[in-house]
């Protein structure tokens, strides 16, 4: 099975990407938490609880950075709620996080199974740039750097930035120059993974899973029979799983950093030039193709969990 370290920052979506893989054929190695969609410790205490909710047994969960490598902190409160799960309700974790950090984690994790593990970062990415930061070959140990955030259309924090990016930019900055190819999955092809109310009958029969994935839905946006909230981080599982799913180009992408009206965009050049690529980032999805593969994991899950 494949190896994956999963950074994140649950999270509405974060949480139904997490469901993704634990009904998946992926080895899930560790979990690391980020300040990000809400405050480290509630970031923190909604993995514990997803893990223990969604069976993963004893992967770590490792808390990591609580804010930004340089800039005031960033949350979305307002899409997720003051717990982050909106209104999920799970059971409250009986085991608590791994000891450490989670960039000491990430570090050792890929020093030890080097070129095994395919890192997917679903939040901001302050955990990998200090990683980087730390030891630079995590570069080269990393099987693949898979990341849900940026665009190269257009923002959803505001007009020019995607929320993951915009929460710290510097850091982003960082990933993208490190060296190694970034694997994009931004919002010009997350938006069209929504939650209809057709997915969302599939998803009521799911019994204990149910609880979790239709008031995340719900809570999410409002769910109709032509559209509805997408589940923005479930899309980097799903290319980590099939990335024939995707449309993907080669791209050089640099994060502003100091615009006043543009902090956090990802600049995306097709063209390339004099410049070598230093992404590949997703322009279109299969969406049918992507609900079987991820309603297809949820049943999975469902079959657990009872």
């Amino acid at each position: 099975m494949t190896k994956v370290l999963i950074d994140c920052d649950p999270g509405i979506d974060d949480a139904l990407a997490l469901a993704l893989a634990a009904g998946s054929p992926l080895d899930v190695v560790g979990i690391t938490t980020v300040g990000g969609n809400v405050d480290l410790p509630l970031t923190t205490a909604n993995a514990l609880a997803l893990r223990e909710f969604l069976g993963f047994g004893d992967v770590p969960v490792t808390p990591g950075s609580a804010g930004a490598l340089l800039r005031q902190t960033v949350r979305a409160t307002a899409v997720h709620g003051a717990g982050g799960l909106g209104d999920v309700v799970l059971p409250a974790p009986v085991r608590g996080p791994s000891e450490g950090h989670a960039v000491d984690f990430i570090v050792e994790t890929l020093r030890a199974a080097p070129g095994e593990i395919t890192l997917v970062a679903i939040g901001p990415l302050t955990n990998i740039a200090l990683a980087v930061r730390k030891e630079p070959r995590v570069v080269e140990w990393a099987k693949e750097l898979i990341i849900m955030g940026g665009s190269y259309t257009r923002g959803n924090h505001n007009p020019a930035a995607e929320f993951n990016m915009l929460a710290d930019p510097e850091a982003a900055a960082i990933v993208f120059e490190a060296g190694w190819t970034v694997n994009m999955l931004g919002l010009d092809v997350t938006l069209s993974a929504v939650v209809t109310s057709d997915v969302l009958d599939r998803m009521r029969p799911l019994g204990r899973l149910a609880e979790l994935l239709v008031p995340a839905a719900q809570s999410y946006g409002v769910v109709r029979a032509d559209g509805g909230p997408a589940i923005h981080d479930a899309c980097a599982v799903a290319y980590l799983l099939d990335p024939s799913l995707f449309t993907c180009v080669p791209a050089v992408v640099d994060v502003e950093t100091a615009g006043l009206y543009t902090r956090g965009m990802t600049v995306t050049d097709f063209k390339l030039r004099d410049r070598q690529a230093n992404a590949l980032v997703a322009t279109s999805l299969d969406v049918k193709r992507f609900w079987d593969l991820v309603l297809g994991a949820y049943e999975g899950v469902a079959g657990r969990l009872g």
